[in-house]
């Protein structure tokens, strides 16, 4: 059995492609004018800090690290025209990314830790948005 950390550190360069087949199905965050290497340049560092949080768990209501990548994100996708919304919605394929890709490895998930490693995905995923969300608001500002 395989822990979360060690399938999504191995899935990393599937997981995007996953992501960014995703995104350019969405007809509203495909309009945007982005190239695909910049659409997808903050994701490697998401999932290395992903990773991280996964094998060093936090306590449990304890606020996520700090992701100076997360806050460069938001004012990136400010820059490139993205709106608030777009953000968001760019955020939550990425968790329907990781879950699929937990779930097409789900004969090697050692089930005894998914439910907290999912629960550690969703609070870093969500906590990186809100960091790329606040950044984003003062670059508008």
């Amino acid at each position: 059995m395989d822990s979360v950390a060690n399938i999504l550190e191995q899935e990393t360069k599937s997981t995007i492609e996953d992501w960014l087949r995703r995104i350019d199905a969405d007809n509203l965050l495909i309009n945007t004018p982005v190239a695909e290497h910049a659409r997808a340049s903050h994701l490697p560092e998401l999932f290395s800090e992903l990773v991280h949080r996964l094998r060093n768990p936090l306590p449990e209501g304890t606020r996520a690290l700090v992701s100076p990548a997360a806050a460069a994100h938001g004012l990136l996708r400010f820059q490139q025209g993205y709106t608030a919304a777009m953000l968001v919605e760019e955020s939550r394929i990425l968790q329907v990314s990781i879950f699929q890709t937990l779930h097409r490895n789900s004969r090697r998930v050692d089930f005894t830790l998914l439910l907290p490693d999912v629960m550690a995905i969703a609070d870093e995923v969500d906590s990186q948005l809100a960091q790329a969300m606040t950044s984003y608001v003062s670059g508008s500002a």
